[in-house]
This record gives C-alpha cells, sequence and structure tokens, in this order.
C-alpha cells in the first residue's frame, strides 16, 4: 500500500492538519475523509516523533523537509504543517 500522492498540496503558505500516531508498526500516511493520518515508528520524546512526521510529509508531498514547519501541535497528537 503505497502513500497518497500530496503533491498538489505541496505550495508555499498552505497549511497541513494532521492527526499522528507513534510507535506504529510501520510508517505511513493514510487520507480518511479530510483528515490525514500520519503513522510513524517514531517515539513520542525528544522531537523524535515530530522529525519522523516531518521527513514522510516532506516525501508525499515532494518538497524538501527544510520546507515544512510545524506551526502548531509539538506536543499533541493533533498537528498543523506549513509549507514554506
Amino acid at each position: 500500500m503505497r502513500d497518497p500522492d500530496l503533491s498538489h498540496l505541496a505550495r508555499p503558505g498552505t497549511q497541513i492538519a494532521l492527526r499522528v500516531t507513534p510507535r506504529a508498526a510501520r510508517n505511513r500516511i493514510v487520507a480518511e475523509g479530510d483528515v490525514l493520518r500520519v503513522y510513524v515508528t517514531a517515539v513520542p520524546e525528544d522531537g523524535k516523533a515530530n522529525a519522523a512526521v516531518q521527513k514522510l510529509m516532506a516525501k508525499a508531498l515532494g518538497v524538501a523537509k527544510s520546507r515544512l514547519v510545524l506551526i502548531r501541535g509539538h506536543t499533541a497528537r493533533d498537528k498543523v504543517f506549513q509549507v514554506g
């Protein structure tokens, strides 16, 4: 099963809301209606899960991970990233 193609969201200024599940069996992105669910194997400590989500989303968007900025939800499951 492949991650969804999110390249249409890769415009600068776009904000992407996510629901994150850390400690998953494997890294993947699932589109459930209007909600993007991101599953990462990383643990939610010292920013490891956030870094894993950023890397996975950057790959799905086709942008450098430095262009994705976490603007809300640093310690929550619901996060908002902005494309720079």
